[in-house]
């Protein structure tokens, strides 16, 4: 019965709605921040995938001439 009334104390609407605009604007900020982070990091991680599969064909030719002699 007491938490409930403890959580309303956490809970605000405010009358004018401008309050929102500041509110609004970071979110935006870090949302578009968000996705160019994650766009980075899938563009990070296929360079890399590339780099791996280069490395371990020039492995499996290294070894196939080793394996030859």
């Amino acid at each position: 019965m007491i938490l409930p009334n403890i959580l309303n104390l956490f809970l605000y609407f405010p009358e004018d709605k401008r309050e929102y605009i500041p509110a609004a604007i970071s979110f935006t900020i870090f949302f578009i921040a968000a996705i160019l982070t994650m766009r980075a990091i899938i563009k990070i991680s296929k360079h890399q995938e590339k780099e791996a599969k280069k490395l371990e064909e020039q492995l499996k030719r290294k070894n196939v001439i080793h394996d030859e002699k």
